[in-house]
């Protein structure tokens, strides 16, 4: 079940992002990410401010995670996107995350498949996302579910240097 988050997931949210950089850490996964800079506990508590924060549960437990609104980060300016779409028509996903205790039980599907909806329901035709050049699970399963790359844009992003940011786009 996919949902809006609450206070109470905060933690189960931290803990997918603790889990993520572990595997980051020793090696058996490569996002780009950094402990203590993105993602912390405040990237998620910022996200269920703004309610914005969505969470996938599972008997009880939060297995995935993402940030939804239509807020483009600046460095989209530097994308060439294919579609010159108005801004009021444009959905992004943000920081999507699958606990990798829990990969491969198609979470990150499901959750592409729930932000596309979403976006059918507010009116969005356009969407875009992101994701680092390194992160080649991540970029597998985007063009799997339709999603062009349409460039990578060199940038420090989420306080993280020289990250080659992909930038994702798909018409609905």
């Amino acid at each position: 079940m996919i949902r809006i988050a609450n206070e109470n997931d905060i933690p189960g949210v931290a803990e997918i992002y603790d889990h993520i950089l572990t595997e980051e850490e020793a090696g058996r996964a490569h996002i780009g990410w950094v402990r203590g800079i993105y993602p912390t506990e405040d990237t998620a508590r910022a996200a269920l401010k703004q309610n914005e924060l969505y969470v996938e549960e599972e008997d009880g437990r939060i297995v995935a995670a993402a940030k939804i609104n239509r807020e483009q980060v600046p460095e989209y300016a530097n994308a060439d996107w294919e579609f010159d779409a108005p801004d009021d028509e444009i959905m992004v996903l943000h920081t999507l995350v699958v606990d990798p205790l829990a990969s491969g039980r198609g979470y990150g599907k499901r959750f592409v498949n729930f932000y596309e909806e979403f976006a059918r329901q507010k009116g969005c035709r356009f969407l875009r996302m992101d994701t680092n050049q390194i992160n080649t699970v991540a970029r597998k399963l985007y063009n799997k579910l339709g999603y062009k790359e349409v460039g990578i844009v060199p940038c420090k992003f989420n306080g993280i240097e020289d990250v080659q940011l992909v930038c994702l786009e798909k018409k609905l």
